[in-house]
């Protein structure tokens, strides 16, 4: 658990995510589309991932991944990231982590 709070603390829009999972990576185009750059970590290209992944789910995720951080907090999975994007809600959390072109 130590080391998925590091990580997640790394910088201001953090993911776990899984290479082969099609919601990590509806949740990657919605930053993407938002303009926010995260740092994502492949919980199954990384020899720790089954660990980490447990550490997430004794966090309190439903599923392990994805598991999103904005400023070292867990936010949660895809239902949770959705749900704040369509009440408006995401927007002032990824704000100071947005890249404007």
């Amino acid at each position: 658990m130590e080391k998925v709070m590091r990580l997640a603390s790394e910088k201001g829009v953090v993911m776990f995510s899984k290479s082969s999972c099609c919601m990590c990576y509806t949740v990657k185009i919605l930053f993407h589309e938002l303009q926010v750059n995260p740092i994502v970590h492949e919980l199954d290209q990384d020899p720790e991932g089954r660990d980490m992944e447990k550490a997430l789910m004794r966090m309190g995720c439903n599923t392990a991944v994805p598991a999103v951080f904005i400023g070292g907090k867990l936010v949660g999975s895809t239902n949770e990231v959705m749900s704040l994007h369509l009440s408006g809600s995401l927007g002032p959390l990824i704000r100071p982590y947005q890249v404007m072109t």
